[in-house]
């Protein structure tokens, strides 16, 4: 594969590791004073009662890369797919066909824990060397849709009215 790095499910032991490198995608990418993942957080939503995401990491002699993913579902496709989140390698990986293994496992591994046929995921709009790196693997960009999201006061207004009608 890629320098002598192999891939494995993340343990609840790796929730510190996964976290940091966590830390490393928000801080290239300028996003650090918005990060928000700890250790804890990886814990409880990664590997708790009812993980809402799961990991894989790419080792040497330490953690160096990992794609975080969870299921999704297309009703245009009829069909489940997996959502990637995360994919981030080591600097000094880079370049080594590391984050291809990464996507390539975890296709994979939705493909026979949930049925998957198809990868979804998002490029920051400023990462030209992701989104280079992503159409080199066939990935291609869905002119007419667009990531939105609702969050904080907002999302909690939409909570509270749902809760108030019930």
């Amino acid at each position: 594969m890629t320098a002598g790095a192999r891939i494995r499910p993340a343990t609840p032991a790796d929730a510190g590791q996964v976290a940091t490198m966590l830390a490393a995608i928000a801080g290239e990418l300028g996003y650090g004073a918005r990060f928000a993942t700890t250790e804890g957080a990886v814990l409880s939503h990664g590997f708790g009662a009812r993980p809402l995401f799961s990991t894989l990491i790419a080792e040497a002699e330490a953690p160096v890369g990992l794609v975080l993913y969870f299921p999704h579902f297309s009703t245009m496709r009829a069909l489940p797919g997996v959502y990637v989140q995360d994919l981030w390698t080591a600097p000094a990986m880079r370049g080594q066909g590391l984050g291809a293994a990464l996507l390539e496992a975890a296709a994979d591994a939705s493909a026979r824990d949930w049925g998957a046929a198809y990868m979804a995921l998002s490029v920051h709009a400023h990462n030209a060397d992701a989104e280079r790196f992503y159409t080199r693997l066939g990935f291609r960009e869905v002119k007419d849709e667009a990531v939105m999201f609702l969050e904080g006061a907002g999302f909690a207004a939409l909570t509270e009215t749902r809760r108030a009608s019930a």
